[in-house]
């Protein structure tokens, strides 16, 4: 049964109410979102100013072409084209980086059905299991090496049951069953996150300012650098330049003693004062004569007689 006309009319009032009131969202997929899961991250929500908007995509798709053609040249148009799937909106003017937290926090653990596609790799630890040696002939079917200890089936090494993107099949279903291993987490999924008109991938919410501090220090580096080599003056190489002929000026007055300028007075002063005689003498001393070796005695001529 589909939505009455009063309720669709609402809903349309309230999406184009939440896309001005709101200049941020989360575009989130709900594949395997129960509805008790999803008033638990309403609830936990409430806080943030943050609403969760579900519904059909055709409705989406034709109140945000509405509100385009009503607002030509708004930027929330360029979500149209990601409204695709069993997606739903997150529209909050909190920091983005606080409501992807708490909706990545409000995840509830699953059992393996047949036919799900694993989110993630399986693997089933070693260990005692509470099956009976009766059912070995099952384990031996997965390939899994066990032993009986105590009556009871033993896995006797880790097994790498399945990975990201495998279908779920009946009897992995029906281990992870027996062994009471519920491997999967589901909850709202981040597609995309739009931010005043910019849409781009949650991974961005990742980047601190500690880390745009980093890559701006490394690339200032290698632009100081290149500046350097090619001779060529910069607003980021300057500085090294002039560091770079203090202590060339800096040099030339410590080992000048005639000469000198007060901010060279401070470094003049940690050189000690027989530091230029000990120098001058040192290359005397090397260009002393060595004495001769003595001369090796001439072998002594053989004799014929």
């Amino acid at each position: 049964m589909g939505m009455s006309k009063e309720r669709k009319a609402w809903y349309f009032e309230r999406m184009e109410e939440l896309i001005n009131t709101y200049s941020k969202l989360f575009v989130v997929s709900v594949d395997n979102v129960g509805s008790n899961q999803m008033q638990q991250i309403r609830l936990a929500l409430r806080d943030l100013d943050t609403v969760i908007l579900m519904g059909k995509n055709t409705m989406m798709r034709k109140i945000i072409k509405n509100y385009s053609e009503a607002n030509p040249g708004h930027p929330f148009a360029n979500v149209l084209p990601i409204v695709k799937g069993n997606i739903g909106f997150v529209f909050t003017n909190s920091n983005l980086a606080d409501v992807r937290d708490i909706l990545e926090a409000n995840r509830v653990p699953a059992p393996a059905r047949v036919g799900a596609i694993a989110p993630c790799d399986v693997v089933v630890p070693a260990g005692p299991t509470d099956s009976g040696p009766e059912q070995t002939a099952f384990f031996q079917a997965l390939q899994i090496a066990t032993k009986i200890v105590k009556g009871r089936i033993e896995i006797t090494a880790p097994v790498e049951l399945l990975f990201k993107g495998d279908k779920v099949g009946n009897s992995e279903a029906v281990l992870l069953q027996k062994l009471d291993i519920r491997p999967f987490t589901y909850g709202l999924i981040l597609e995309y996150v739009y931010d005043n008109g910019s849409l781009y991938s949650p991974e961005v919410l990742d980047i601190t300012d500690e880390v745009l501090e980093a890559k701006f220090s490394c690339a200032l580096a290698n632009v100081a650098g290149l500046s350097l080599g090619a001779a060529y003056p910069t607003m980021a190489s300057v500085p090294h330049s002039v560091h770079n002929a203090f202590k060339t000026l800096v040099s030339i007055a410590v080992e000048c003693p005639s000469y000198s300028f007060e901010k060279a007075d401070a470094y003049k002063a940690l050189v000690p004062k027989d530091a230029p005689a000990a120098a001058e003498e040192a290359p005397a001393a090397d260009e002393a004569p060595k004495e001769e070796a003595p001369a090796e005695a001439a072998p002594a001529a053989k004799s014929d007689y």
